[in-house]
């Protein structure tokens, strides 16, 4: 891991997710659960142009999953 980067990538959140819970989780639900916590995530660049565009809401066992995810990897 980079001397520059505190916490974890989004793939290894992912892979943690998925071999602890057998869930996989998006980029989408992960950047979500961070913003929930306070935390920094990056400008998403590939929005939708539809202004009516659905997002997707993390249900709530893979934000539990994530939310353990972010406390092994010390984020929050």
């Amino acid at each position: 891991m980079s001397g520059f980067q505190k916490g974890a990538t989004y793939e290894q959140i992912k892979a943690y997710v998925l071999e602890h819970t057998g869930l996989k989780v998006s980029s989408l639900y992960i950047s979500q659960i961070k913003r929930k916590c306070g935390l920094d995530v990056g400008q998403n660049y590939n929005l939708s142009k539809k202004e009516d565009a659905k997002v997707p809401q993390c249900p709530p066992e893979k934000e539990a999953a994530i939310m353990e995810a972010l406390k092994h990897f010390q984020m929050i």
